[in-house]
């Protein structure tokens, strides 16, 4: 699927960071900034991999990006993969590559978006925000929406070179992937995306549910097993209340991540690619 080029070897098996160089494969990479991205002019340190039970995690992101998949039998749409990791790191497999894969096989071409995170590692300082180090003062939070509406404005302005159509690119941001895809829906008509899936990504329990201005068509995906559950219940009744085109699956089972198998949440990409055909993103229904 991918591969990973390590300059140390790992010796721990569950958990070990290391400075690392990471190939996906044929995947181009696209810088979001010409120059250093604007508010990490202090950041000093480099990306660094985490292997996990999950996979490979990407933490420490300075230069944010974007990893091109297109899909080897193209239908004209595309979407954007926002990962989770709790903004401190990035499921580059099963909230990346794979979903990118998968997309690919619907004929969606995907972009797989390295926002920027916490700072983590030995003497980082990971409040929230952080009162001392190079990203003393900062919201982070606030930096990786700005990625992801830099990430829509890099691929519709490009969408004649990536052979997309500028009116069907979307966003879909697992976990705290969902916050670039919720900044790009409140953003500009330029950047905002044409529809996005939110993979209990749709906020913690506390969040303050609002509907943007003109805000896109919104498929909500979570289990009741998961603590969230919640706002995803009162953003799919907020974009309902609000005349917005809206689906919630809510799984029986699968916990956050869904990392709980054995139940529907496991297909839950099939879900997204039968919601995208009804809404004639893809070919297939009508």
């Amino acid at each position: 699927m991918f591969a990973m080029v390590f300059m140390a070897l790992f010796s721990d098996a569950f958990a070990q960071t290391t400075t690392a160089l990471i190939s996906f494969g044929e995947a181009k990479e696209f810088p979001l900034y010409s120059g250093v991205a604007p508010g990490s002019e202090k950041w000093d340190y480099s990306e660094l991999v985490v292997q996990g039970k999950s996979g490979p995690q990407l933490k420490n992101v300075v230069r944010p990006s974007l990893l091109y998949f297109p899909a080897p039998n193209p239908t004209g749409t595309a979407m954007i993969v926002a990962p989770g990791g709790g903004t401190k790191s990035l499921m580059m497999s099963y909230e990346g590559v794979d979903i990118a894969k998968k997309l690919n096989d619907f004929g969606v071409d995907a972009f797989v978006l390295k926002y920027r995170l916490i700072h983590t590692g030995p003497g980082a300082d990971t409040s929230e925000p952080s009162t001392k180090g190079p990203q003393s003062g900062q919201n982070i939070r606030e930096l990786a929406g700005q990625d992801g509406i830099k990430a829509m404005e890099l691929v519709r302005t490009r969408a004649a070179e990536f052979k997309i159509q500028s009116n069907r690119i979307g966003m879909i941001g697992f976990s705290a992937g969902g916050g670039p895809a919720r900044a790009a829906m409140a953003g500009d008509a330029a950047t905002r995306p044409n529809f996005v899936a939110l993979i209990y990504g749709a906020g913690s329990a506390t969040q303050t549910v609002s509907v943007p201005k003109d805000a896109p068509p919104l498929f909500l995906a979570i289990a009741a097993d998961d603590q969230a559950y919640e706002t995803s219940v009162k953003t799919f009744l907020a974009w309902r209340t609000a005349n917005i085109p809206v689906e919630l699956h809510v799984f029986q089972m699968g916990a956050h991540g869904f990392v709980n198998k054995g139940g529907a949440a496991d297909h839950f990409m099939d879900r997204v690619a039968d919601w995208m055909r009804g809404n004639h993103w893809l070919p297939g229904l009508h």
